[in-house]
């Protein structure tokens, strides 16, 4: 489509209109693209989605006994008990999530014996690899709260054990 227009000397001047499809509205040229934002869609990723994938990603980590604070713990145990329920794997998991981006945070017990510092460093790790590489969303913080310490003589089956048979810990000696 071609607009004429005269210029001050009287001349015909030919002005190239863009077509309407180049022409974006301010908000959507200053859409930045990504993962989840493509041009022929959106993902949407619902909060509970990051909250167990983080708390998946935190009970995988050697010297993670439990998660969640006491209450939350003593409930959790007693619904586990009833046949045919599932371990609630978001329980002591909280997530803020915006729309590229997530903050964590993290309630756990640690066993004894393990180094607390070396546990919340692989949680962190752990929870922002697990999170960043399943959604595409930016870890922003993973806080990692230690609310107790489990004791080997606190287990219910007298196993008095404490080593789960993972690899890898960070147990101290």
């Amino acid at each position: 489509m071609t607009d004429v227009s005269r210029n001050q000397a009287g001349s015909v001047a030919a002005e190239q209109k863009k077509p309407m499809e180049t022409q974006a509205p301010p908000q959507e040229s200053q859409r930045v693209s990504g993962p989840l934002h493509t041009p022929r869609g959106d993902t949407t990723i619902e909060e509970t989605v990051v909250q167990k994938l983080a708390g998946i990603a935190t009970r995988e980590v050697p010297g993670v006994a439990a998660m969640g604070g006491g209450a939350r713990r003593a409930l959790s145990a007693m619904t586990e008990r009833i046949p045919g329920s599932q371990t609630n794997v978001a329980n002591g998991v909280s997530v803020e999530k915006g729309e590229r981006q997530a903050a964590v945070d993290v309630s756990i017990v640690v066993e004894y014996g393990y180094s607390i510092v070396e546990v919340s460093q692989a949680i962190r790790r752990n929870v922002i690899r697990s999170v960043e590489n399943a959604t595409g969303l930016e870890v922003l913080e993973v806080n990692v709260n230690v609310t107790d310490v489990h004791l080997p003589q606190e287990d219910d089956d007298g196993g008095g054990g404490g080593d789960d048979g993972r690899q890898g810990s960070t147990r101290l000696e």
